[in-house]
C-alpha cells in the first residue's frame, strides 16, 4: 500500500510524534509498503506540485527527525521555520498526498491532531486514516468531558473541577479541594503543565504554569498510588503495565529519557484487580466510542481503589512505547501490531 504516515504539527508533544512517526514508518517500510514520513505543519516542497509518482520516492521526500529533548518544543520556533508563513494549518501537498494515500497512519500526539479536528477534516475531504473518528477523539481528549463520561458510567476517577481562563481560584479549599492536589491542562498530553502542589503558593504558580498553555485546565485531588495503563484494540485488553518513575512523578522529562522509568508487563498485580482494571479500559473504550485502539492511564491508591486518570487516542508507537509493550506479551510484535491497527481501521470503511 502507499501510506502516510502523518506526525509532527502544533502540538507540545511535537517532538515525540515525529519519533513515533518515524518508528511507525520504518517498519511499515519493512513490512512492504511505500511510506512517506509527512510533518502536518511543514507539509512536502513550498508550494503544490506534481505529485505523480511520488511515494516510489518516499524515503526520500519524508522528513528527518531528531531525538526527544527534555523539555517541550518551542512552538512559536517551529512555526518561523515554515517557509510559506500560511495560516492554513496543513503544509504544503499535505492533503494531496494525503487523498493520494491508500491510508494515512496518524501518528500525531496533543491538540490539532488526537482532539478529532484532523479526523473531522479528513471525513470531509474523504481521506482514510488509523484510529478512533472525530467524535471519540474529540471527547477523550477533553479532560474534563471525559471525567464527567466516566462518573456516568461507572468508571472511577480522581474528584476534580474545571477552570477556565478568568475563573482562576485563590485557594484549594474554595473547590472544595485539599492538598496536595494536582493541576493540569485539560487537553494536554505527555504531562507537559502537570503539577503535584503540596502548597498555596505553588497552587498559585502551578494554575500560572497551566493556563499558559491553555484556557482551561482541571484540578483534581491527588492519589498516592502506583501508576498502570492498559491499552484496548478492537475492544480487547491487554496485560496491565506499569509504570514507576526512578524519582519523581511520571512527567514529560521521566516519560522519555531512558532509564527514568521502571516498566513492568505483565504488572505484578493480583488477578482480581488486573481483571478490574482491564475490564475499566475496555469500559472506557466503549463509553468513548473508540473502536480501533486507545490507552487508558490508571492509579492504584494504597487502599486498593483503581481510579482513571485518562484515556489516550492516539498513544505512542515506538517499540519501547507502553501499548506495544503490551502487545509484545500476547505475542505480537511491532511490526504485527502496526499492520493490525491499520486494518482495523480500514474495517470501518468497508462496513
Amino acid at each position: 500500500m502507499n501510506i502516510v504516515v502523518l506526525a509532527g504539527g502544533l502540538s507540545t508533544e511535537r517532538d515525540v510524534s515525529l519519533k513515533t512517526g518515524e518508528t511507525v514508518a520504518k517498519a511499515l517500510r519493512e513490512n512492504g509498503h511505500q511510506v512517506i514520513l509527512l510533518d502536518v505543519f511543514m507539509g512536502y516542497g513550498e508550494k503544490e506540485e506534481n505529485l505523480a509518482g511520488i511515494f516510489e520516492r518516499g524515503e526520500e521526500v519524508s522528513v528527518r527527525v531528531s531525538g526527544i529533548a527534555e523539555t517541550a518544543p518551542d512552538l512559536a520556533k517551529v512555526r518561523a521555520m515554515r517557509k510559506d508563513q500560511s495560516d492554513n494549518f496543513f503544509g504544503p501537498n499535505v492533503i494531496a498526498l494525503c487523498q493520494m494515500a491508500d491510508v494515512v497512519f496518524l501518528a500525531l500526539h496533543g491538540e490539532n491532531g488526537e482532539d478529532g479536528r484532523i479526523q473531522a477534516a479528513f471525513d470531509l475531504f474523504g481521506i482514510r486514516y488509523t484510529g478512533s473518528d472525530y467524535l471519540g477523539s474529540a471527547l477523550a481528549m477533553d479532560k474534563g468531558l471525559a471525567k464527567q463520561i466516566f462518573r456516568m458510567n461507572g468508571i472511577p476517577t480522581p474528584n476534580g473541577i474545571s477552570l477556565k481562563r478568568g475563573e482562576d481560584a485563590k485557594s484549594v479549599a474554595e473547590l472544595g479541594l485539599t492538598l496536595p492536589c494536582v493541576v493540569k491542562p485539560c487537553r494536554g498530553g505527555s504531562s507537559i503543565g502537570v503539577s503535584i502542589v503540596h502548597t498555596e503558593d505553588a497552587f498559585a504558580a502551578a494554575l500560572a504554569e497551566a493556563f499558559r498553555l491553555e484556557d482551561e485546565l482541571i484540578v483534581e485531588e491527588f492519589i498516592e498510588g502506583r501508576e498502570f495503563s492498559v491499552g484496548v484494540i478492537d475492544g480487547e485488553p491487554l496485560p496491565v503495565i506499569e509504570i514507576a518513575p526512578v524519582e519523581g512523578f511520571y512527567d514529560y522529562k521521566n516519560k522519555y529519557k531512558a532509564g527514568s522509568a521502571v516498566e513492568t508487563c505483565p504488572a505484578e498485580l493480583s488477578p482480581a484487580l488486573t481483571e478490574e482494571m482491564q475490564q475499566y479500559a475496555r469500559r472506557v473504550a466503549q463509553v468513548l466510542g473508540l473502536d480501533t485502539y486507545s490507552r487508558s492511564d490508571f492509579l492504584l491508591g494504597r487502599d486498593n481503589r483503581i481510579y482513571c486518570l485518562e484515556v489516550n487516542t492516539l498513544p505512542g508507537m515506538t517499540p519501547t512505547s507502553l501499548l506495544p509493550q503490551e502487545a509484545l506479551v500476547v505475542g505480537m510484535n511491532f511490526y504485527q501490531l502496526c499492520e493490525k491497527l491499520i486494518a482495523l481501521s480500514l474495517r470501518r470503511y468497508e462496513e
